[in-house]
């Protein structure tokens, strides 16, 4: 095993359910719980996907750091915004269909919006980070093929850009981690700056 980055200095709760966001804090070798938080996904009518995606993000960390003040808890939720219109989990395998159609040969932004909340620190702090990525065009058959893979069902867009869906992207233009689903910049240097980690010195 790898020596890990960082030392955990406090108890770090990730308000998600998501293996990709739990991988990415297990590579930084965090310690830390996960508790995903339950909350309504609806957006506002006449809701923006930025706004959308921070009220989410915000949401969740915020009811979980309600239940354990003591606790710097990471919040967070991933959208794609495709001409204004706001594109998350597919409801079935034929959305999942219409949505990568959409996608094909044009480009998209994914936001991931990241909060950090902790009610005995006074802590709420909540930022987006924005990735444009560009699809190439393949035909339905072959969208029909990944669909099937199971791989698009639990994924804003219909896509995973770190697994079988990564042929589909032919450019990206910012972070990848925020599209994965965690803007790993920012949360490192926030949970840095709130001395809830430090770096890992070996005794």
């Amino acid at each position: 095993m790898n020596q890990p980055l960082f030392t955990t200095n406090r108890n770090i709760i990730l308000a998600s359910a998501s293996p990709r966001r739990q991988s990415f804090l297990q590579e930084l070798g965090l310690q830390f719980t996960t508790k995903p938080a339950a909350i309504d996904e609806t957006p506002e009518p006449e809701e923006s996907a930025e706004d959308f995606v921070r009220r989410m993000a915000a949401g969740k960390a915020e009811s979980i750091a309600g239940l354990r003040p003591d606790a710097v808890v990471i919040g967070a939720d991933t959208v794609i915004s495709h001409h204004g219109e706001i594109l998350g989990k597919p409801a079935s395998r034929a959305d999942a269909l219409t949505i990568l159609q959409k996608l094909q040969g044009s480009s998209h932004i994914v936001m991931t919006a990241l909060a950090l909340y902790c009610r005995k620190d006074n802590l709420a702090t909540t930022l987006v980070g924005a990735t444009t990525v560009t699809f190439g065009r393949f035909p339905k058959d072959v969208l029909e093929s990944y669909i099937r893979s199971g791989e698009p069902m639990d994924k804003a867009g219909a896509y995973a850009i770190q697994g079988q869906g990564g042929f589909l992207i032919e450019q990206i233009n910012g972070s990848c981690s925020t599209v994965i689903g965690l803007p790993m910049n920012e949360l490192v240097t926030l949970l840095l700056s709130h001395g809830v980690i430090s770096p890992y010195r070996a005794e």
